[in-house]
């Protein structure tokens, strides 16, 4: 039994035997002391850089590719899939057939001003609509919207990576995007924001994105797989990482994901991806978990989650043990075994609660586990953001569960009589946050 226990403990004995004063004053004591921690953490987080490792937001030099502003928050894609919950009746291309605006407003109206907005994706718009200083007691779309409508975008993306705290974030880049193609041809020069080189179309759509690939001028020969194809394709890879210049190659994978299956993905995969990440010294990050598409009337919301299976990653980890492999899941059922693999493999480092598993609940309990079995060897958190604004609310609601769940472990040493100094919290904290574990 820890100190704090056993203090309430004593102190209900001593209220039972009359000596309430005493009792009472000795649980404040232990209670003071753990607030007081917990405000030392707390303070430590809100006042760290945040290296954001994983989001789908662009600097403004990509254009339109850079999403921010009261209609995108409204229109996410998170809000539309719960649009439909509150309004069943709605035809799905009815909707897609509206101005954003429109979208925007409908959204507004059925999940803000006909029901409470405590989902956590709504929840998220009203902390970022407070934490920007507007009023959200009028419920006054137009006056959010005069706010936004007032201020730049270079203006704006400052504002949010003050507020949010953020040092630097990861995109999520598409060799196969063309707008993106166009970017990378001129200077990028935005230092808050690092590449990732994203191969979903490359390892899930390889046959569709073949002529790109030759287009680019990394030419192949028939949909085989041969000497000249691997060469090929290693050569576009190499290509790529020396255009952007990423910080990891990344791709996200269905729940059947296999390595094993003689499919181009998994060829692909151990002939080019793992090779080429070798010889560049550049993380290999896998999200595994997505049904693409399982209802695509919602189009980008209709996707869906289904347990994968771990020792696909532990497989990988050993037959490559000088690959570093960043790996998430996006199961909640996954988490615990990939905890335990990842005690096995020096060369996984977990990341980021995804996706469906990022809501208070889940992140609290992910959280816990993953320091229980992974100490500070994990990275608990990363936004995934496709809203610039996201950023805002995202990182305050991680942050302070995140405070919760490190507060008490401290407590919990401290209690066996390990001190903890302001020092160690923010060498912790960095270590966890500020992006050591990644460079």
């Amino acid at each position: 039994m820890d100190l704090k226990k056993l203090g309430r403990k004593v102190g209900k004995v001593l209220d039972n035997a009359g000596v309430a004063n005493t009792g009472k004053h000795i649980r404040e004591i232990l209670d003071m002391d753990f607030k007081r921690l917990r405000s030392t953490v707390t303070k430590v987080i809100n006042e760290t850089p945040i290296a954001d490792i994983h989001t789908h937001i662009y600097s403004e030099v990509f254009g339109d590719l850079l999403l921010w502003g009261i209609d995108e928050l409204l229109t996410y894609h998170y809000l539309v899939a719960e649009l439909f919950r509150h309004k069943p009746d709605l035809d799905y291309q009815t909707y897609w057939n509206m101005p954003k605006q429109k979208q925007a407003e409908l959204i507004w109206d059925e999940l803000f001003v006909k029901s409470s907005p405590i989902s956590e994706a709504t929840r998220g718009v009203v902390t970022v609509l407070a934490e920007l200083g507007l009023d959200v007691r009028a419920r006054d779309l137009n006056k959010i919207r005069s706010y936004f409508a007032q201020i730049s975008t270079s203006q704006y993306m400052d504002k949010v990576f003050e507020l949010s705290n953020i040092k630097y974030v990861i995109m999520t880049n598409d060799p196969f995007d063309k707008k993106e193609q166009s970017v990378w041809k001129a200077a990028h020069t935005d230092t808050r924001f690092k590449a990732a080189l994203r191969i979903d179309g490359l390892l899930n759509n390889y046959h569709q994105n073949l002529p790109e690939i030759n287009n680019q001028g990394f030419k192949i020969t028939g949909d085989e797989l041969d000497s000249i194809a691997i060469t090929a394709i290693r050569d576009f890879l190499k290509s790529w990482i020396e255009k952007i210049n990423p910080v990891y190659i990344a791709t996200s994978l269905p729940p059947d994901f296999s390595i094993d299956d003689g499919s181009p993905r998994s060829k692909i995969i151990l002939e080019c991806v793992l090779p080429v990440a070798r010889e560049a010294h550049l993380p290999f990050a896998m999200m595994i978990g997505v049904k693409k598409l399982q209802n695509p009337a919602l189009q980008l919301a209709g996707d869906g989650v289904g347990k994968a299976d771990v020792d696909v990653v532990a497989k990988l980890a050993r037959d490559f043990p000088d690959v570093r492999f960043l790996v998430t899941m996006l199961s909640r059922e996954n988490q615990h075994e990939l905890c335990v693999t990842a005690r096995k493999f020096k060369n996984i480092l977990v990341f980021g609660c995804w996706w469906f598993v990022n809501n208070p609940s889940i992140i609290r309990e992910i959280t816990a586990e993953r320091i229980e079995m992974l100490g500070l060897t994990m990275i608990p958190q990363h936004s995934d953001a496709r809203v610039l604004d996201q950023l805002i609310y995202k990182w305050s609601h991680s942050r302070k569960i995140i405070a919760d769940i490190l507060a008490k472990k401290y407590f919990d040493i401290t209690q066996s009589g390990w001190p903890v100094t302001k020092a160690d919290i923010k060498r912790d904290v960095n270590r966890i946050l500020g992006g050591q574990l990644l460079l």
